[in-house]
């Protein structure tokens, strides 16, 4: 999506071949009417599919997840989370995914009142690198006996090969864009075409 690409360009900053800061838009600070632009995207991407439900990961992709969701019928975002709280009920479904911005495995979970074997998921996410949130996320809509229907990301890091690896699983997996490296600063977007 040249749109993103262009975006990335423009106010993303490369602090090493595998970490790009895109805070001011997508990941801290949220621009929303692009990222709406992101959602439409996503939901011509996936337009053939009856997805019910949409699937993220606290923290990063709760808001694009959100605003996605806006244009499947305003479908419920499910997040998995990383603590639980004090007012949990104990029924969850849990995987384990470690992070590659935090270097560490959290234990994430999602309740089992959220995800049935009747739902059709659509996993959102900001950011694909070595696939280890999405592979996890897999595995709870696996648990769940729900569908997976495919996987949106923002921003994949195609040398870390997370795609590669959920591709080959047979998963839809659409990438709005696919960061090829990043040297020097410069980015070399995959072309697409």
């Amino acid at each position: 999506m040249k749109l993103l690409e262009e975006k990335i360009l423009k106010e993303g900053k490369v602090l090493s071949s595998n970490v790009l800061k895109v805070d001011s838009f997508l990941n801290h600070q949220l621009d929303v009417a692009f990222i709406n632009e992101l959602g439409e995207e996503f939901k011509r991407l996936f337009a053939k599919e009856p997805i019910n439900k949409i699937l993220t990961i606290e923290s990063s992709g709760i808001g694009i997840a959100a605003l996605v969701a806006q244009h499947f019928d305003n479908c419920p975002v499910v997040f998995a989370k990383n603590k639980a709280g004090i007012n949990h009920d104990g029924d969850f479904f849990h995987t384990k995914v470690e992070s590659f911005t935090h270097k560490c495995v959290y234990n994430v979970m999602v309740s089992k009142a959220y995800l049935h074997p009747g739902d059709h998921v659509l996993i959102i996410d900001d950011f694909l690198a070595h696939g280890h949130a999405v592979i996890g996320l897999m595995d709870i809509v696996h648990q769940s006996g729900a569908v997976l229907e495919g996987v949106g990301i923002a921003i994949e890091k195609a040398s870390q090969m997370g795609g590669s690896i959920i591709r080959k699983k047979g998963v839809h997996l659409e990438s709005l864009a696919i960061i090829e490296s990043m040297h020097d600063g410069v980015i070399k977007f995959k072309d697409n075409c």
